[in-house]
């Protein structure tokens, strides 16, 4: 089945780029980043930066615009049945070199999960001004860590975040 990315939620005051691959099909329906309730992307990353949690997605937007963070995915589109990025053909890749030349400000793009990164590394040629960082999945379908562990490696996003702030 033929899946199309969402826009990406960025800002001119965004320092910092969290990239995943290509939503799944939940966040795809409600048009809404990590919309599986499965996957432990928001949790993570309110926990992160010491937030309560909230299920709106304008406080989650909220909390991405405090951090200056934004988030898209490296694919624009796929052929993909479900969401498991395993299952992904015939894939168009965002075109990022473009994004950065609108936002120049942004100096740290995070991998939400190592095959985000391969897709990265797959189209585009890394820039010497940006740091790049591939973090473990926060994906319910990436079951080989425990959500602590994933939160002690997303910390990283955290503490980038404080430089900028």
């Amino acid at each position: 089945m033929y899946r199309k990315a969402l826009l990406p939620i960025i800002e001119k005051s965004s320092r910092i780029l969290i990239l995943g691959t290509m939503p799944g099909e939940q966040s795809i329906a409600k048009q809404q980043y990590y919309g599986n309730p499965s996957n432990q992307f928001w949790k993570i990353l309110f926990s992160v930066f010491n937030e309560d949690f909230s299920l709106s997605y304008e406080d989650r937007k909220a909390l991405l615009s405090k951090n200056k963070i934004a988030l898209w995915n490296v694919l624009a589109s796929c052929q993909r049945q479900g969401s498991s990025d395993a299952k992904i053909t015939g894939e168009v890749a965002n075109d990022l070199t473009n994004l950065l030349t609108q936002y120049p400000d942004i100096k740290h793009i995070f991998f939400e999960s190592k095959t985000a990164f391969r897709y990265f590394e797959k189209y585009n040629t890394p820039l010497s001004n940006v740091t790049y960082f591939t973090l473990p999945s926060t994906s319910g379908l990436s079951a080989g860590m425990s959500k602590a562990a994933k939160t002690e490696s997303w910390k990283i996003v955290a503490e980038t975040a404080y430089l900028y702030l």
